[in-house]
C-alpha cells in the first residue's frame, strides 16, 4: 500500500470514529483514559524495550544528548504517561458545554454549544510522551487523532499508539479513534497535508524547518509551535539570590525541551553582581556561555555571542546573556529576536512585572518564576497537544477546551421572522 492509500484509509476510519466519538458521554471517554493508563503500567517492560530500539539508533545517528533525553522513556517517565492520562479523566468534559445564552426581544433564546473540531492530525518529533498526550486529549474533547511521529522515536510511539488504539476500543471507543502512521515514508506526511476530505486540523509540534514545512504544504488549516526561544529579563530591582535560582532551573532543569530557557537579558546595573553568582554555578553543570562584549569583559571563559545566537533556540546547555539598559530595551529585543513562546522577568518593581507582561507579545508572560512552567499539565490542563505560537484559533498551551470549536444554538417557540 503507498503513503496516498494509507492516508486515505486512515482518513475514512478517523472520520467514522470523530462521528461517534462526538456522541459519547464522558464516563465512556474517562474510561477509556483510565483503561489506557493501566495498560502503560501494565507494559511498561515492552515500552522501554522498544524505546531501547530508538535509543540505540539514536545513539548511533549521534543525536545530541537533549535530543537523546527527549527520546528517552523510563519507568518515572511512563509513569508520568499515565499519570497525564488520568489527570485528564478528572477533568471536566467540554463537549456539549452552553455558554453565552441570551434571550432576544423576540423571544428566542439564543447561545454556544461547545464541540468537538472533529479530525485531528499531530505531526511531531523526538518526544514520544506527546503519542500519549495528544491521543489523550484528543479523545476527551471528542476528537479522533491520526499521529504522525518522527522516525527517530518509531518503535517506541508504534507500542504507545497501539497499547492505547487497543485498550480505548475494548472500553468503548469507535475502532480508528487514536491512529498512527507506522510507516517513516516521508510521502506519507505530504498525503496528510492534503487530505481535507478527512481532516480537519493539523497541529504540527518539532523543530523550525518541520513547522514551516508544515505550513507552506498544508491545504488544511494548521496551529503552530513555533521554536521555544524562551527569553529571561533580569531587572535591576530583583532578588539576586532567587534569580539565580531561577534562571538556573529554566536552562539546566530539562535543557532540551521548548520552554527551556535560551537566552538571558540582563540590565547593567546588577550584571556584575549577578554573573559573579551565576556564572560559576552554570560553567559547572557544563553550559557554554555566549555573551556581549560586556559579559565576555565580565566572565572571561564565554564566547563571543554572533547576531544569530539571539535567535538561537539551542534545546542544550547554551546560554546566550546580552546586558541591556533598560526594561524598554529588553522589551523591544524580546519581541524583535524572541519566538512569541515563553519569556520572563524577574523583578521587585510592580509597576516594571505589569509593563512587561502587558508590552511582550508572546503566548506566556511570566514574572519571577522559571520558564519551564510554561506546560499544560502544570497550568492544570493535565497535558497539552502542545504551546501554539500563533494568535488563531488558540495561544499558548493547548489543553481539552482549545480542542473544541463552538456552533451557535437557537431555542424558538414558534417564532418566524417578519
Amino acid at each position: 500500500m503507498d503513503a496516498q492509500e494509507l492516508i486515505e484509509q486512515m482518513g475514512k476510519k478517523a472520520r467514522e470514529a470523530a462521528a461517534g466519538l462526538a456522541l459519547l458521554n464522558p464516563e465512556v471517554k474517562n474510561h477509556a483514559l483510565l483503561q489506557m493508563a493501566d495498560s502503560f503500567l501494565s507494559h511498561e517492560d515492552n515500552i522501554k524495550s522498544e524505546n531501547q530500539k530508538d535509543m540505540k539508533a539514536g545513539e548511533d545517528k549521534g543525536l545530541s544528548k537533549a535530543m537523546l533525553d527527549r527520546l528517552l522513556l523510563n519507568d518515572s517517565r511512563i509513569d508520568e504517561m499515565a499519570k497525564a492520562l488520568q489527570a485528564v479523566a478528572a477533568l471536566n468534559d467540554p463537549c456539549g458545554e452552553i455558554y453565552d445564552m441570551h434571550v432576544r426581544p423576540n423571544g428566542l433564546k439564543i447561545g454556544r454549544m461547545r464541540c468537538p473540531i472533529g479530525v485531528i492530525a499531530i505531526i511531531y518529533e523526538s518526544r514520544p510522551n506527546v503519542t500519549a498526550e495528544a491521543g489523550c486529549l484528543c479523545v476527551k474533547s471528542g476528537n479522533a487523532v491520526i499521529l504522525r511521529g518522527g522516525s527517530e522515536a518509531i518503535h517506541t510511539n508504534t507500542i504507545i499508539a497501539r497499547l492505547m488504539a487497543e485498550a480505548g476500543t475494548a472500553a468503548g471507543l469507535p475502532e480508528g479513534a487514536v491512529q498512527l502512521i507506522e510507516t517513516t515514508d516521508r510521502n506519507a506526511v505530504s498525503a496528510l497535508l492534503r487530505a481535507n476530505q478527512y481532516v480537519d486540523l493539523i497541529i504540527p509540534r518539532g523543530g523550525t524547518s518541520l513547522i514551516k514545512k508544515v505550513a507552506e504544504e498544508s491545504t488544511i488549516p494548521v496551529i503552530k509551535h513555533y521554536s521555544g526561544n524562551c527569553f529571561i529579563y533580569v531587572d535591576e530591582t530583583a532578588d539576586l539570590k532567587q534569580a539565580v535560582t531561577i534562571i538556573d532551573n529554566a536552562k539546566t532543569q530539562r535543557p532540551g525541551v521548548c520552554n527551556a530557557l535560551e537566552t538571558l537579558l540582563i540590565h547593567r546595573e546588577i550584571a556584575a553582581s549577578l554573573l559573579a553568582k551565576l556564572a560559576p554555578i552554570l560553567l559547572k553543570k557544563g553550559v557554554e556561555l555566549r555573551g556581549d562584549e560586556t559579559v565576555c569583559t565580565l566572565v572571561p571563559s564565554a564566547g563571543a555571542a554572533k547576531e544569530s545566537d539571539w535567535d538561537e533556540e539551542y534545546l542544550d546547555l547554551i546560554l546566550a546573556i546580552k546586558v541591556v539598559d533598560s526594561i524598554d530595551e529588553a522589551i523591544k529585543f524580546i519581541n524583535d529576536h524572541g519566538s512569541h513562546h515563553t519569556d520572563a522577568i524577574l523583578t521587585m518593581d510592580y509597576r516594571h512585572a505589569m509593563k512587561f507582561l502587558t508590552a511582550v507579545d508572546s503566548s506566556c508572560v511570566f514574572a519571577n518564576c522559571s520558564t519551564r512552567f510554561s506546560d499544560g499539565g502544570e497550568f492544570g490542563m493535565g497535558c497539552e497537544i502542545g504551546v501554539s505560537t500563533d494568535k488563531l484559533h488558540a495561544r499558548g498551551p493547548m489543553g481539552l477546551k482549545e480542542l473544541t470549536t463552538s456552533k451557535f444554538i437557537v431555542f424558538g417557540d414558534g417564532q418566524i421572522r417578519t
